[in-house]
């Protein structure tokens, strides 16, 4: 399989990171129990699709609002933050890790908006069902780092991620990426300009409307210095 080929069957994929984490509290799994199910999107999963038939997008929020998307959401600050801000866009996180969907669910909550629909898996199957030109902006914020040097390959800055997110930005789109790891930046630099976008800005400064999350904060005490990058869907 070369660079630029990515195996496009769900049910053949590896997925490395964490899905569960500690018990989740009582609180928790009420906002899961009593309200994922209205917030998640229809025809997502293989169970529901599977023959990955494209969804409707108008459908996920009602209307035909811009999209944007949240890949890997941690505990959902910067994903309610955004919603909040602007109201008149639609945002859809992915995140595998259910204790981070349940911390997000229990935000939206306490925010009451409006504009959230969460995806609890990986980004790769939305991005199956979700038709060309779809998304307006995307967000990658401190990912699972992956250090060593073999395990770089299961970075979401590849080819088999980046791919299918070209696909689905429209022309334009921009794409923001916030990391703390010298390496990630790197390979950043080195793989999205060959799936198709073109770097716009990367800078030490945060984006105006950017909310520090744990993890950046985290970051910063532990001397770490985070990167900014912004990218446009070519």
């Amino acid at each position: 399989m070369s660079d630029h080929d990515f195996d496009p069957n769900p049910a053949r994929r590896n997925f490395y990171g964490r899905r569960h984490g500690k018990t989740l509290r009582r609180s928790q799994k009420g906002y899961l129990a009593e309200d994922l199910g209205a917030l998640r999107p229809r025809g997502v999963t293989m169970d529901e699709n599977p023959d990955r038939t494209p969804i409707d997008p108008g459908a996920i929020f009602g209307d035909a609002r811009p999209l944007w998307l949240e890949i890997g959401f941690g505990g959902g600050e910067h994903m309610v933050h955004m919603a909040a801000r602007y109201p008149q866009v639609g945002i859809i996180g992915c995140e595998p890790f259910i204790n981070g969907v349940a911390m997000l669910v229990g935000k939206i909550r306490a925010a009451g908006v409006r504009n959230v629909s969460v995806h609890p898996g990986d980004a790769r199957d939305l991005m199956d069902v979700l038709p060309d030109a779809s998304i307006a902006r995307a967000f990658l914020n401190y990912p699972d780092p992956w250090p060593k040097t073999r395990h770089h390959r299961r970075r979401f800055v590849t080819p088999e991620h980046l791919l299918p997110l070209h696909r689905v930005m429209a022309p334009g789109a921009e794409f923001r990426v916030a990391t703390d790891i010298p390496s990630y930046v790197r390979q950043t630099l080195v793989e999205l300009p060959k799936t198709g976008f073109e770097l716009v800005s990367h800078r030490a400064e945060a984006w105006p409307d950017w909310l520090s999350t744990r993890y950046e904060q985290k970051a910063l005490r532990e001397g770490r210095l985070p990167a900014y990058l912004s990218y446009r869907r070519v």
